[in-house]
């Protein structure tokens, strides 16, 4: 084969192979065009199905408008007629209580005033009746909820909270080595015990008690001071007016520092560290006063640890609280200095000295003189109980014990239809008995809150006294 021919072969198969190619080309974008074709009139279906369940429940939802506009409309009328019907019930009542009023004036004989105030009277009974069931329904409720938790966080604080019991003296006694040193303390025409009482503020008792004198001063620092002025004089053997003052004022010094180490030690053991100079020198001038026997300094600091240890077992602030609670009583210093109760004056002070706004609250409301409005101020006040009524805590004399029993007593005779009173438990327990026909059960309650409520206004006791009023009924008969 020539050339010619060849190139003609050659170009023959390319047209073929182009020709092939082209064709082959045009299938796949027919086919192509096709499938997009199809799936356009396919999405085209499904944007129409879509349109169409649209307008379903648009037309739905118009019908559903419709029908509720007619029922609010059908509602409206209804409620329009009852207004009405309403008001013509309101017109026929009052003409029935307009009526039911003259008969009952016709009838009792009494005008419309006396009969109002009659129905309020009675009225004021019954709510008073409801209100006793209902207080003594809630009081019930909380006893049962409350008790149990309170009782497991006493006694674990109480356990864990060890203290010594109290036995402190209220006069300071001094012995002497012999008779005659009763000669040398008086002096010559009685020089010598006037100049001491005069330098030292405190009452000197010489009587016929054999090797012994008593100190006695309303201010416990005073009367310290005064009984190591004269343990050093009797020690000494110089006894005149220039040496007591001498003597006087070295042991004053030694007081003061003693007061302000007593107070650094107690602020110690409850971990308050930065208090006021001040206020620990004041702190430290409670170790020598008592309150029903208890050394007051002690008392402070096992009521700072009962805060403390109640303070964790109910997730509270426990510096906030033991602070509160170690100075509630500071104030017992200045009594006899400032004016006013010893919670006002003790707020006072820890006000003066910086201490924070939630202490002073507490220090004084522990003896609800100022409304309590935090919990830190029930929890000093609960601190305080735990550390004043523990047994052996506090004393009192003979005669004040037996006053005040006397005095719980006549609070509950003098109230109505109580037949027998006996104070029991040292006076932390009265039992009352009524007259089941005078004082029915809900007024046996009312009794006893009455009797609670004027005994805490009137008197002052350690602790706390539980009142209980018994009403009993009794059927008696004789088989013959």
């Amino acid at each position: 084969m020539n050339g010619p021919a060849l190139l003609l072969l050659v170009a023959l198969v390319v047209l073929v192979v182009v020709t092939v190619a082209v064709v082959a080309l045009m299938l796949v974008v027919r086919q192509r065009a096709s499938r997009r074709e199809h799936d356009l009139h396919q999405d085209l279906q499904e944007q129409r199905l879509d349109i169409e369940r649209r307008e379903h429940r648009l037309g739905e939802r118009e019908q559903r408008a419709h029908e509720e506009a007619r029922h609010l409309e059908e509602r409206a009328h209804q409620v329009t007629a009852d207004e009405a019907a309403l008001e013509t019930r309101r017109a026929e009542l009052r003409d029935l209580e307009r009526e039911r009023r003259e008969i009952l004036e016709r009838v009792a004989g009494l005008g419309t005033e006396e009969a109002r105030a009659e129905i309020i009277a009675s009225i004021e009974t019954e709510a008073r009746r409801a209100g006793a069931v209902l207080a003594r329904d809630i009081e019930r409720a909380a006893q049962e909820d409350g008790e149990s938790l309170a009782r497991g966080i006493l006694t674990t604080v109480i356990q864990r909270l060890a203290a010594e019991q109290t036995s402190e003296a209220v006069v300071s006694i001094v012995h002497l080595t012999s008779e005659d040193m009763k000669g040398r303390i008086i002096g010559r025409e009685g020089r010598n015990i006037r100049a001491f009482e005069q330098i030292t503020g405190v009452n000197l008792i010489v009587d016929e008690t054999p090797e012994t004198v008593v100190l006695s001063c309303f201010d416990p620092v005073r009367r310290e001071t005064a009984r190591l002025t004269l343990e050093e004089l009797l020690a000494d053997g110089r006894i005149h007016p220039t040496r007591i003052e001498e003597v006087h004022a070295r042991s004053a010094q030694e007081v003061e520092k003693a007061c302000a180490r007593a107070g650094e030690d107690a602020a110690f053991a409850v971990g308050v560290t930065d208090l006021h100079p001040e206020l620990v020198a004041t702190l430290g001038k409670l170790q020598y006063r008592t309150s029903y026997g208890q050394n007051v300094l002690k008392h402070l600091v096992e009521s700072g640890h009962a805060a403390g240890l109640l303070a964790d077992e109910l997730g509270l602030d426990r510096a906030l609280c033991v602070r509160g609670a170690f100075l509630h009583d500071i104030g017992k210093a200045l009594t006899h200095e400032a004016e006013g109760s010893h919670a006002i004056v003790g707020a006072e002070l820890a006000r003066r000295y910086g201490e924070h706004e939630d202490v002073v609250h507490a220090i004084e409301a522990h003896h609800n003189e100022v409304e309590p409005h935090s919990v830190e101020a029930v929890l000093t006040q609960a601190a305080d109980a735990i550390s004043g009524g523990r047994p052996g805590a506090r004393r009192e004399s003979l005669e004040a014990y037996v006053t005040r029993l006397h005095r719980l007593e006549e609070i509950a005779l003098a109230k109505k239809g109580v037949e027998k009173v006996f104070a029991m438990s040292a006076g932390r327990d009265v039992r009352v008995m009524v007259q089941p026909s005078e004082v029915d059960d809900i007024g046996a309650q009312m009794l006893a809150r009455d009797i609670a409520k004027q005994i805490e206004e009137e008197l002052t006791y350690p602790g706390q006294i539980k009142v209980t009023v018994i009403r009993e009924s009794r059927a008696t008969e004789t088989a013959r």
